[in-house]
Protein backbone atom coordinates (compact mmCIF):
# COMPACT_ATOMS: atom_id res chain seq x y z
CA UNK A 1 0.00 0.00 0.00
CA UNK A 2 1.26 3.02 -0.89
CA UNK A 3 0.65 6.51 1.95
CA UNK A 4 1.13 10.18 1.14
CA UNK A 5 1.95 12.04 4.39
CA UNK A 6 1.38 15.69 4.02
CA UNK A 7 3.19 18.26 6.41
CA UNK A 8 1.44 22.00 5.58
CA UNK A 9 2.57 23.69 9.21
CA UNK A 10 5.32 26.21 8.42
CA UNK A 11 6.07 25.80 12.73
CA UNK A 12 8.92 23.48 11.55
CA UNK A 13 9.59 21.16 15.09
CA UNK A 14 7.34 23.42 16.99
CA UNK A 15 4.47 22.49 15.05
CA UNK A 16 1.62 19.90 16.82
CA UNK A 17 0.40 19.03 13.92
CA UNK A 18 3.50 17.78 12.33
CA UNK A 19 4.75 15.88 15.58
CA UNK A 20 0.80 14.14 15.06
CA UNK A 21 0.76 13.33 11.12
CA UNK A 22 4.62 11.67 12.13
CA UNK A 23 2.47 9.58 15.35
CA UNK A 24 -0.27 8.77 12.55
CA UNK A 25 2.52 7.55 9.97
CA UNK A 26 4.22 5.63 12.63
CA UNK A 27 1.34 4.16 13.67
CA UNK A 28 0.21 2.79 10.20
CA UNK A 29 3.69 1.22 9.36
CA UNK A 30 3.44 -0.54 12.44
CA UNK A 31 -0.38 -1.70 11.79
CA UNK A 32 0.64 -2.46 8.35
CA UNK A 33 4.86 -3.11 7.77
CA UNK A 34 4.34 -2.87 3.89
CA UNK A 35 3.32 0.45 3.78
CA UNK A 36 5.20 2.55 1.21
CA UNK A 37 5.40 6.12 2.54
CA UNK A 38 5.87 8.87 0.16
CA UNK A 39 6.40 12.68 2.12
CA UNK A 40 5.46 15.86 0.71
CA UNK A 41 6.61 19.06 3.31
CA UNK A 42 4.25 21.97 1.49
CA UNK A 43 6.15 24.56 3.55
CA UNK A 44 9.76 23.46 3.39
CA UNK A 45 9.38 22.55 -0.41
CA UNK A 46 6.14 24.99 -1.23
CA UNK A 47 4.19 24.20 -4.41
CA UNK A 48 3.07 27.73 -6.53
CA UNK A 49 0.42 29.17 -6.44
CA UNK A 50 -2.48 28.28 -9.06
CA UNK A 51 -2.15 31.47 -11.14
CA UNK A 52 -2.65 32.36 -14.96
CA UNK A 53 0.66 30.53 -15.82
CA UNK A 54 -0.29 27.89 -14.41
CA UNK A 55 -3.09 27.80 -17.20
CA UNK A 56 -1.20 28.70 -19.77
CA UNK A 57 1.30 26.28 -19.33
CA UNK A 58 -1.04 23.17 -19.00
CA UNK A 59 -2.80 24.93 -22.07
CA UNK A 60 0.61 25.05 -23.85
CA UNK A 61 1.80 22.37 -26.38
CA UNK A 62 4.60 20.24 -24.26
CA UNK A 63 7.21 21.47 -27.31
CA UNK A 64 6.23 25.44 -27.61
CA UNK A 65 6.50 25.51 -23.08
CA UNK A 66 9.26 28.32 -21.93
CA UNK A 67 11.22 27.30 -19.22
CA UNK A 68 8.64 28.61 -16.33
CA UNK A 69 5.83 26.96 -18.06
CA UNK A 70 7.59 23.63 -18.30
CA UNK A 71 8.65 23.84 -14.55
CA UNK A 72 4.48 24.70 -13.70
CA UNK A 73 3.35 22.04 -15.95
CA UNK A 74 5.76 19.60 -14.68
CA UNK A 75 4.75 20.51 -10.91
CA UNK A 76 1.40 19.77 -11.93
CA UNK A 77 1.89 16.57 -12.99
CA UNK A 78 4.02 15.16 -10.58
CA UNK A 79 1.76 16.37 -7.34
CA UNK A 80 -1.42 14.78 -9.53
CA UNK A 81 0.86 11.66 -9.89
CA UNK A 82 1.64 11.20 -6.19
CA UNK A 83 -1.78 11.67 -4.92
CA UNK A 84 -3.01 9.68 -7.49
CA UNK A 85 -0.71 7.15 -7.14
CA UNK A 86 -1.71 7.06 -3.08
CA UNK A 87 -3.46 4.48 -1.58
CA UNK A 88 -4.56 6.70 1.15
CA UNK A 89 -3.38 10.24 2.83
CA UNK A 90 -2.48 11.65 6.00
CA UNK A 91 -3.66 15.04 5.75
CA UNK A 92 -1.70 17.75 8.52
CA UNK A 93 -4.17 20.51 8.74
CA UNK A 94 -3.37 23.46 10.82
CA UNK A 95 -5.99 26.14 11.09
CA UNK A 96 -4.60 29.41 10.17
CA UNK A 97 -6.74 32.37 10.48
CA UNK A 98 -10.26 29.86 10.42
CA UNK A 99 -8.83 28.17 7.37
CA UNK A 100 -6.37 25.83 6.22
CA UNK A 101 -3.02 26.92 5.20
CA UNK A 102 -2.34 28.67 1.85
CA UNK A 103 0.31 26.17 1.02
CA UNK A 104 -1.83 23.14 1.46
CA UNK A 105 -4.72 25.44 -0.83
CA UNK A 106 -1.88 25.23 -3.40
CA UNK A 107 -1.52 21.52 -3.15
CA UNK A 108 -5.50 21.58 -3.80
CA UNK A 109 -5.51 23.43 -6.61
CA UNK A 110 -3.09 20.87 -8.11
CA UNK A 111 -4.81 17.88 -7.80
CA UNK A 112 -8.51 19.07 -7.87
CA UNK A 113 -8.43 18.33 -11.48
CA UNK A 114 -11.55 17.75 -13.90
CA UNK A 115 -11.16 14.32 -15.78
CA UNK A 116 -8.60 13.07 -13.13
CA UNK A 117 -9.93 13.40 -9.93
CA UNK A 118 -13.60 14.15 -11.07
CA UNK A 119 -15.67 14.76 -13.91
CA UNK A 120 -19.18 16.41 -14.63
CA UNK A 121 -21.54 14.30 -16.44
CA UNK A 122 -25.18 14.59 -17.27
CA UNK A 123 -26.00 14.19 -13.94
CA UNK A 124 -23.74 16.53 -11.82
CA UNK A 125 -19.82 15.78 -11.06
CA UNK A 126 -18.66 12.33 -9.80
CA UNK A 127 -15.15 11.73 -7.81
CA UNK A 128 -12.63 9.59 -8.54
CA UNK A 129 -11.04 9.22 -6.15
CA UNK A 130 -13.47 6.87 -4.02
CA UNK A 131 -11.11 4.14 -2.98
CA UNK A 132 -8.57 6.43 -0.91
CA UNK A 133 -8.95 7.08 2.61
CA UNK A 134 -7.58 9.92 4.32
CA UNK A 135 -6.63 10.56 7.87
CA UNK A 136 -6.76 14.70 8.62
CA UNK A 137 -4.55 16.29 11.50
CA UNK A 138 -6.52 18.76 12.57
CA UNK A 139 -5.18 21.11 14.96
CA UNK A 140 -6.35 24.78 15.90
CA UNK A 141 -5.33 27.03 18.91
CA UNK A 142 -9.49 27.52 19.69
CA UNK A 143 -12.50 25.43 19.62
CA UNK A 144 -14.18 25.40 16.32
CA UNK A 145 -15.81 22.15 15.53
CA UNK A 146 -19.51 22.40 14.90
CA UNK A 147 -19.26 25.99 14.84
CA UNK A 148 -19.76 28.93 12.10
CA UNK A 149 -15.90 29.56 12.96
CA UNK A 150 -14.52 25.56 11.40
CA UNK A 151 -16.54 26.16 8.29
CA UNK A 152 -13.48 27.05 6.46
CA UNK A 153 -11.32 24.22 8.29
CA UNK A 154 -12.88 21.07 8.43
CA UNK A 155 -16.03 21.65 6.81
CA UNK A 156 -13.93 22.74 3.51
CA UNK A 157 -11.85 20.06 3.39
CA UNK A 158 -14.67 17.30 4.11
CA UNK A 159 -16.18 18.68 1.47
CA UNK A 160 -13.19 19.20 -1.16
CA UNK A 161 -12.54 15.43 -0.61
CA UNK A 162 -16.17 14.22 -0.77
CA UNK A 163 -16.23 16.10 -4.27
CA UNK A 164 -13.60 14.00 -5.25
CA UNK A 165 -15.21 11.23 -4.59
CA UNK A 166 -13.08 10.35 -0.88
CA UNK A 167 -15.76 9.79 1.88
CA UNK A 168 -13.41 7.42 4.03
CA UNK A 169 -12.31 10.17 6.29
CA UNK A 170 -10.93 10.28 10.14
CA UNK A 171 -10.20 13.00 11.87
CA UNK A 172 -6.95 13.39 14.52
CA UNK A 173 -7.74 16.50 16.53
CA UNK A 174 -5.83 18.77 19.10
CA UNK A 175 -7.97 21.79 19.70
CA UNK A 176 -7.96 24.19 22.14
CA UNK A 177 -4.35 24.32 21.64
CA UNK A 178 -3.95 28.16 23.10
CA UNK A 179 -6.74 27.73 26.12
CA UNK A 180 -3.75 26.75 28.78
CA UNK A 181 -1.37 24.53 29.34
CA UNK A 182 -4.06 22.32 30.94
CA UNK A 183 -5.87 21.92 27.70
CA UNK A 184 -3.10 22.05 25.83
CA UNK A 185 -1.95 18.93 27.53
CA UNK A 186 -5.43 16.97 27.33
CA UNK A 187 -5.85 17.99 23.90
CA UNK A 188 -2.47 15.97 22.77
CA UNK A 189 -3.05 13.15 24.89
CA UNK A 190 -6.44 12.11 23.60
CA UNK A 191 -4.71 12.88 19.90
CA UNK A 192 -1.78 10.76 21.06
CA UNK A 193 -4.54 8.31 22.46
CA UNK A 194 -6.43 8.30 19.41
CA UNK A 195 -3.66 6.98 17.36
CA UNK A 196 -2.01 4.36 19.38
CA UNK A 197 -5.14 2.90 20.53
CA UNK A 198 -8.43 3.22 18.33
CA UNK A 199 -6.78 4.02 14.77
CA UNK A 200 -5.74 1.02 13.97
CA UNK A 201 -7.63 -1.22 16.50
CA UNK A 202 -8.85 -3.15 13.37
CA UNK A 203 -5.88 -3.36 11.32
Amino acid sequence: MKLLHIDSSILGDNSVSRQLSAGVVKAWQAAEPGVEVVYRDLAADAINHFSGVTLGALGTAAELRDAVQKHEADLSASTLAEFLAADAVVLAAPMYNFTIPTQLKAWIDRIAVAGQTFRYTEAGPEGLCGGKKVIIVSTSGGLHVGQPTGAAHEDYLTVLLGFLGITDIEFVRAHGLAYGDEARTKALSDAHVLISDQLFAAA
